[in-house]
């Protein structure tokens, strides 16, 4: 009967330790979506931010030239 008893205490103490885990993973990955909710990364830049890209109008051969010649 001893065995028997230790047999359900171990497993007992193995459930209640995963449902632990299990459940401080869950709401880690709650409050951690609810930070990342709020973010917005396409919002307009502020302060003196450089717009970075200035597409000039080219033609289709010279556009296809640098792109064969350079990768592009």
């Amino acid at each position: 009967m001893k065995p028997m008893y230790t047999l359900i205490k171990e497993t007992i103490k193995i459930f209640i330790i995963f449902t632990a885990c299990t459940l401080l993973f869950y709401f880690g990955l709650q409050a951690m979506h609810a930070e990342y909710q709020e973010y917005h990364r396409y919002d307009q830049p502020e302060g003196k931010a450089v717009k970075v890209f200035n597409y000039n109008q080219q033609d289709v051969i010279d556009r296809l030239s640098i792109f064969f010649r350079l990768g592009e």
